[in-house]
């Protein structure tokens, strides 16, 4: 996922009940101007972490990061985080590896998936136990559409002049979930590209000429499903919510009345005007506040667990016990 820009206003942000929130005009809203004017995260950056820093987004090579969960739990510790949560795509095959080194480590290990949901939207579980339950159940089926996606991808690879097969790919990703990065590993490794950025605007992005839509489920259908597993559901990277003419606000209103408990306001790459924003929109609504780098590793090198990019991520434990207040 891109960072978002640091000059970025929401989209669809300036409703009238969010110029309300914000205490500023619609010219200004649109302008970025006046979110100062309320209490929000630091903008500047740090290199100390604070005491009982965590993490809540983060992605392993079970899915499409470059760590094994053991690694990424000894690099929490090694930053000096409290807590990590492992929240892979569409699965948690490395909760039960990361739990053990957690417990090794001395650090809590929050166990969550993401889930993706069509139009840009990605939810983030939190405190989702593995094994049987309403959400866990089904992203099996989601898997399952991953595999045909991914075969239908190598076909149009093929197709491009691409010489590439699905076990290369499957390879790359050695366990798990078969993910979009590994395919640019793979692409890179061949030449055919020279970067993560190339093969994705290129081949694998929404606008590539290789990529295949796979198989998702609503957020209206994941929230309650979420709440039923004892989850805590928090909704991911906003500013890739694709909401057509829709006002956000109006979006996480109905959101939350399906039971989305927070919303990511600290996240790479926004700056103080979008996190002020963001935190006075969750505060209208009711929701919590919630944060993490969305760390992947080597496939994301301009990111560090723990910190964002250059510092501009630093998620407080309090955040983590608001959250898991809601913990049902």
């Amino acid at each position: 996922m891109r960072a978002a820009s640091a000059t970025d206003v929401p989209p669809n942000f300036c409703t009238t009940s969010a110029i309300g929130l914000l205490g500023v005009s619609r010219r200004e809203c649109r302008e970025g101007v006046g979110a100062g004017r309320r209490g929000g995260a630091d903008t500047k950056h740090t290199d100390t972490l604070p005491p009982m820093a965590v993490d809540l987004h983060t992605h392993s090579r079970i899915s499409d990061g470059s760590d094994t969960p053991s690694e990424l739990v000894a690099l929490a510790a090694e930053e000096g985080l409290s807590a990590v949560a492992l929240t892979d795509h569409d699965t948690q095959e490395g909760i039960a590896e990361a739990r053990e080194a957690a417990a090794r480590a001395d650090i809590e290990l929050i166990p969550g998936v993401e889930v993706s949901c069509g139009r840009g939207t990605h939810l983030v579980a939190l405190f989702l136990e593995p094994g049987p339950g309403p959400l866990q159940d089904r992203l099996a089926g989601i898997r399952h559409g991953r595999e045909t996606r991914n075969a239908r991808m190598v076909e149009r690879l093929v197709e491009l002049g691409i010489d590439i097969t699905i076990d290369e790919v499957e390879q790359e990703a050695r366990v798990g979930v078969v993910g979009r990065p590994h395919f640019a590993a793979v692409l890179i490794r061949k030449g055919a590209v020279e970067t993560m950025n190339e093969a994705f605007d290129r081949y694998l992005g929404n606008r590539g000429a290789a990529y295949v839509p796979r198989g998702t489920f609503s957020i209206e259908e994941a929230l309650p499903l979420a709440r039923a597993s004892g989850a805590v559901p928090v909704l991911a990277h906003p500013h890739t919510a694709e909401l057509g003419d829709e006002p956000l606000f109006d979006y996480l209103v109905r959101l939350k009345d399906l039971g989305l408990v927070g919303m990511e306001v600290l996240y790479p790459g926004y700056d103080g005007v979008r996190r002020n924003a963001y935190r006075a929109l969750a505060d209208g609504v009711g929701l919590l506040v919630s944060g993490g780098s969305d760390h992947h590793g080597a496939y994301k090198p301009h990111i560090r667990l723990g910190r964002g990019i250059d510092g501009d991520v630093v998620v407080p434990e309090s955040v983590l016990d608001d959250l898991r207040a809601h913990v049902r």
